[in-house]
């Protein structure tokens, strides 16, 4: 990445995902536009931000709005929002990087893997949006609630998908500002293991009765 850090858009950023992701980026140095459907709601959710971290670069816009203003768009929306809000912002994301964290649950089974048709949510969208976004899967298996506290006590390692190995480093980049170490996991198609491994993380939770469960690469060594 270069030095100069991209101007980021977290579309449906007003939910816990969406807010965490904005309010770590926000700290280790990025501008954030918060998008929602609704301008207002976005605004409401900036300002409860900016309460939390005062200082940094947080403002608002209707979703459209907020992606054509940013140079990578991140989206963190549910499942049953994925298609309407890929629509909403396709024309304003063209050209740029588009990271989908989208994970295919299915209420009222999310301990059920549902994989949707053609393999992935994130496959969907970047069939929906067309070679010109580079579309980059990231951060399913992330629990939203250690967003908002320290990355280091509650590290969960990120796996990146996506077609350009360019926009892919990219976003390992934007994950470990934040304290989160990311590795490169190949193709757009290969999504579907992060996305399924989501209602599997949300099954041990209840199993085991843990504390937002992720996951961590073994055989590296430490830096």
């Amino acid at each position: 990445m270069a030095s100069r850090k991209p101007d980021i858009a977290i579309v449906g950023g007003t939910g816990d995902l969406g807010s965490g992701l904005a309010y770590q980026l926000a700290r280790a140095g990025y501008k954030i536009t918060i998008g929602s459907r609704s301008a207002d709601k976005a605004h409401r959710a900036a300002q409860a931000l900016l309460e939390d971290a005062p200082g940094t670069c947080i403002g608002a816009a209707a979703n459209p709005d907020a992606a054509a203003g940013a140079e990578v768009v991140i989206m963190t929306v549910p499942f049953a929002s994925h298609g309407q809000t890929i629509d909403s912002v396709r024309d304003s994301v063209q050209g740029k990087i588009f990271v989908d964290t989208t994970a295919p649950l299915v209420p009222p089974k999310v301990m059920r893997v549902q994989l949707p048709p053609g393999g992935s949510a994130a496959k969907a969208a970047q069939e929906r949006l067309g070679n010109d976004v580079r579309v980059v899967s990231a951060f399913q298996n992330i629990a939203a609630a250690h967003l908002r506290g320290d990355l280091s006590e509650n590290a969960c390692d990120v796996l990146v998908c996506g077609n350009d190995p360019e926009a892919r480093q990219v976003v390992i980049e934007l994950a470990q500002d934040i304290g989160l170490t990311a590795w490169h996991a190949g193709v757009i198609d290969n999504s579907v293991v992060p996305e399924a491994l989501t209602s599997i993380l949300i099954f041990l939770n209840k199993k085991y009765r843990l504390d937002g469960a992720g996951i961590r690469i073994t055989g590296a060594e430490k830096s």
